[in-house]
């Protein structure tokens, strides 16, 4: 699924940045080098963040996929 359409940014490319220490939507998108576009990728960045976040440890985050 794309969590940004602007710049063809999937979930599972915001997973990956957040996994490697990405903790905010900004840091996400400078990761993807997404430029600010129309705004509606911020929610659902936010999302996959606290998904992450609440995940146990070593628990890895389901896909859209699974």
């Amino acid at each position: 699924m794309y969590a940004c359409v602007c710049h063809a940014v999937t979930d599972e490319d915001v997973r990956d940045h957040v996994e490697a220490g990405a903790c905010s939507a900004k840091e996400v998108r400078a990761a993807c080098g997404m430029r600010p576009g129309c705004g509606s990728c911020v929610n659902r960045i936010r999302a996959l963040i606290e998904q992450h976040a609440a995940a146990e440890p070593g628990e890895a985050i389901a896909t859209a996929a699974a």
